[in-house]
């Protein structure tokens, strides 16, 4: 079931390579299909997912077996979360994909072949395999940004893809290291931690293999000094990469720290805990100042992504249940939120071709329920309760709050940032006197209330039900905190 849901968006993508380039709507057609039976065979694996227990719908067959190298693909409850994470937003995206009117099915062949790396990712209990799909998964995108983006879309393409690149080698040299440290046996995720722990690495060896596959993860995660390339990347992207970029693939680095680093690597990640922190704070502060500077609407909710990384960060970085438990919830709650706002980005700029905030004002007559829409994502973007990026924020900051008592303080700081900006942005778009030029704007259509009401709905439900995650990662969290030697 797992490599079903892996690879029928693949597998669309080559039925797509048989359709004539002039049927714009059978391309979209048959890339929602297949996105739609990929979707459906992940919630097939919810349904038959048994929270108490450990790895399921195993697949481990031998890949290349004079390395090691295993096809072992497998959930638990981290991945289960971050697979139906995916297949939603990728769905949503594939929808909201209508303004893609140039190259349509070169468009779509990149996006579900996006969309498999993605999935595969999440599921990748091998170290190889889980290195092939990391990779596989910048090519789509750079495309993606470089010809149907905006601004300086070359620029942005080719900075996108640098900086990974040069992220995904080092990390690369860092499983190396492992493997051959741990007598070139396995690759296999949950073997390698087992050998790990009965033969200890010398402490200078593990804390250098830590530190190159920590920064692969957190370029990837945008995570301050190394997030240079994520606004360009995420402005200049048309809005369903953006949507991808933000929600998705932003979480790949923080998944990569649960699922790699902290867990092969313990006593090193105890070892670089506090500069984690550090660098988590710095992050949640500087993107909300950031944020704050901004006059364009999608550079604003830009920075507002970078920001609400660091809280992912700083929950990895304390180690406890509640922290961590925290991080994976703000990963979540982080991606239905930004969907939604890069998303009404699209929306405001298709009506008045503008991204500039001094340019709007007294929209909230003119957008009719999308200004009632855009309010709701500020709200649960700065954390209100009742709302998902409440139960996040708050976890993070109580779980670690009794490792790292300074640094909670500063992303209090943060917090109050983060709730100025949203408020200034909603000032800007919504308040003051209607003005003449956004009279009559078209309302919000069908198409786009299908994109946005999914997730404001899952805002709501999470915020109110949380324990409708929790539940699930509490096994995996546990397993994690207790490698880690915490509590």
């Amino acid at each position: 079931m797992l490599s079903v849901a892996v690879f029928l968006p693949l597998f669309g993508a080559l039925v797509l390579l048989f359709v004539p380039e002039a049927q714009r709507r059978a391309v979209r057609a048959i890339a929602l299909v297949f996105l739609s039976l990929s979707a459906l065979a992940v919630l097939l694996i919810a349904i038959g997912f048994h929270a108490g227990q450990g790895l399921q719908f195993v697949e481990d067959v031998p890949w290349m077996p004079a390395l090691h190298v295993n096809y072992f693909l497998a959930v638990d409850g981290l991945s289960l979360v971050m697979l139906g994470l995916t297949a939603l937003l990728g769905l949503i995206a594939a929808i909201a994909a209508h303004g893609i009117t140039e190259r349509t099915k070169l468009f779509f062949i990149l996006f579900l072949l996006l969309q498999t790396a993605l999935l595969g990712i999440f599921c990748a209990e091998d170290l190889i395999l889980f290195m092939f799909f990391f990779d596989v998964m910048l090519i789509p995108m750079y495309f993606m940004i470089g010809i149907w983006g905006s601004g300086r879309r070359e620029y942005s393409a080719v900075k996108f893809l640098i900086y990974t690149i040069i992220g995904s080698v080092v990390m690369l040299i860092g499983i190396l290291a492992l493997y051959f440290h741990t007598g070139q046996q396995t690759f296999s995720i949950p073997e390698l931690a087992r050998l790990v722990a009965s033969r200890r690495l010398p402490v200078v060896w593990e804390d250098w293999i830590f530190l190159a596959i920590v920064a692969g993860f957190l370029i990837k995660l945008g995570i301050v000094p190394l997030h240079t390339w994520l606004p360009d990347a995420y402005v200049d992207a048309p809005i369903p990469a953006s949507l991808i970029l933000a929600g998705v693939m932003s979480k790949v680095g923080a998944y990569g720290l649960l699922r790699v680093s902290q867990y092969l690597l313990p006593s090193a990640a105890q070892h670089f805990a506090a500069l984690l922190a550090v660098l988590g704070v710095i992050t949640i502060v500087y993107g909300a100042l950031a944020a704050t500077a901004q006059h364009d609407f999608k550079k604003l909710v830009a920075f507002s992504s970078v920001s609400h990384m660091g809280f992912v960060l700083l929950g990895i970085a304390a180690g406890t249940q509640l922290a961590i438990t925290g991080a994976i919830f703000e990963m979540v709650s982080h991606g239905l939120v930004v969907g939604m706002l890069f998303l009404l980005v699209g929306v405001i700029y298709e009506r008045t071709h503008t991204r500039e905030l001094s340019r709007f004002g007294g929209m909230y007559a003119s957008l009719g329920s999308g200004g009632g829409i855009l309010g709701f994502a500020a709200m649960a973007n700065l954390g209100l309760p009742a709302l998902s990026g409440f139960i996040g924020e708050f976890f993070v900051l109580a779980g670690a709050f009794t490792v790292f008592r300074t640094e909670v303080f500063w992303a209090i700081l943060g917090i109050v940032l983060i709730a100025g900006y949203n408020l200034w942005m909603l000032q800007k778009i919504l308040m003051g006197p209607e003005r003449e030029e956004w009279k009559g704007l078209p309302a919000i259509n069908g198409r786009e209330l299908v994109t946005l009401v999914p997730l404001m709905a899952l805002c709501v439900l999470l915020g109110l039900f949380p324990n409708s995650i929790i539940h699930v990662l509490h096994l995996p969290v546990q397993q994690l905190v207790a490698h880690l030697g915490g509590q």
